[in-house]
């Protein structure tokens, strides 16, 4: 992490003097210890999410492949009235441990089409969604199942 900021701030001045590598040593270093304090950073957890890199890629595709198909069922049920529509709001539980899991989850809902995430409390999270056969809350919904793999 601390060569990829220093080799952004070298990119960013343009060009490369002595004044200049040594200001940003002091900065990078500066920045590694505000880093420690503030955020409880270390190299084993920047080692672990590089090693999950290529998972957050693929869940990036899934997402993107869940935002496809969920645009097309509701542009279906907006173009062919012969779909009634139940605006409904739906809480479940989620099996998810973490912070960053549930939160992952709640953001991936949001960005899907026709559901909205209202709340997000421990376990329990709430959706908005334009029908409620439009949200999938079982255990081993796409999402959930792809962000177990992230958390593990």
């Amino acid at each position: 992490m601390y060569i990829l900021l220093y080799g952004f701030w070298l990119l960013l001045n343009g060009r490369f003097t002595l004044e200049i590598a040594i200001i940003g040593l002091v900065l990078d270093c500066a920045l590694a210890i505000l880093m420690k304090v503030l955020f409880n950073y270390s190299l084993k957890k920047e080692w672990r999410v590089i090693k999950k890199l290529p998972l957050f890629i693929i869940y990036g595709f899934v997402l993107f492949w869940e935002i496809i198909k969920s645009s097309l069922v509701v542009c279906r049920d907006i173009l062919f009235k012969k779909y009634k529509l139940n605006p409904t709001l739906v809480t479940f539980h989620t099996d998810l441990k973490t912070n960053m899991g549930r939160y992952l989850l709640a953001n991936s809902i949001t960005l899907t089409p026709g559901t909205i995430t209202v709340k997000v409390e421990n376990d329990k999270i709430t959706v908005h969604c334009l029908d409620e056969k439009m949200l999938d809350t079982s255990k081993n919904s796409t999402f959930q199942r792809w962000i177990r793999k992230l958390e593990a």
